[in-house]
């Protein structure tokens, strides 16, 4: 013990805080931010009615060639069939699409929807709205690859029914036309796909993905 040190101490108690009253303000809503991209808005559909319409309808844009594909999808009664280098994610990968080609599938159990792809790599990659309806439907919407030894199109259509056909003639534009009843060509191109279809495969990465 230090004698030298003092005995008392001058300095005071630590004071005690004074206690904090605390009233909870009861229920609240949490307002989560926005997603920063709108759901994306409804396409509109091309006025002209399948199996009526007998002029050829040129496009040049995406927005025309959608509300094409929109109007000739909405409409079909049978048979979708569409030929397609990768599933033009900018044509079909919309939920515009994918309802009316839902629609379709349900209202009937004898429709059908048959895609044929030249190659599956980005569909199954970055995925895709018709894909995951194959998965959904798999009883009527099939999806399958060009055989590597048929030989290929450097264009890709889409046929509704015996009546309706859109064709882009080249994959790397946009430009093409649609026709919506002109039974001639349609079976011309129905022709060519079911020859192409009779051939095609079953992709591995398609299969595990539709699984």
């Amino acid at each position: 013990m230090n004698e030298d040190a003092p005995q008392g101490t001058d300095l005071p108690e630590e004071a005690e805080l004074p206690a904090i009253e605390f009233q909870s303000p009861g229920r609240f809503a949490v307002h989560n931010p926005q997603p920063d991209l709108p759901e994306a808005e409804a396409w509109e559909s091309a006025p002209f009615l399948l199996g009526r319409h007998g002029s050829l309808e040129r496009f040049a844009q995406p927005h025309e060639a959608r509300a094409h594909a929109l109007a000739l999808l909405s409409q079909a009664q049978r048979s979708i069939n569409l030929y397609s280098d990768d599933l033009e994610p900018w044509l079909y990968h919309h939920s515009s699409i994918q309802d009316v080609c839902t629609r379709f599938l349900l209202v009937h159990p004898r429709n059908r929807l048959r895609i044929l792809l030249r190659d599956t790599t980005r569909a199954v990659r970055d995925g895709h709205r018709l894909i995951t309806l194959a998965r959904r439907l798999s009883s009527n919407c099939q999806i399958r690859k060009l055989h590597p030894d048929y030989p290929t199109e450097e264009s890709a259509y889409l046929l509704i029914d015996d009546r309706g056909l859109l064709l882009r003639p080249q994959l790397d534009q946009y430009a093409g036309y649609a026709l919506y009843n002109d039974p001639g060509r349609v079976r011309l191109r129905q022709a060519q796909f079911n020859q192409a279809w009779d051939t095609s495969i079953t992709d591995p990465d398609l299969r595990s993905f539709l699984l």
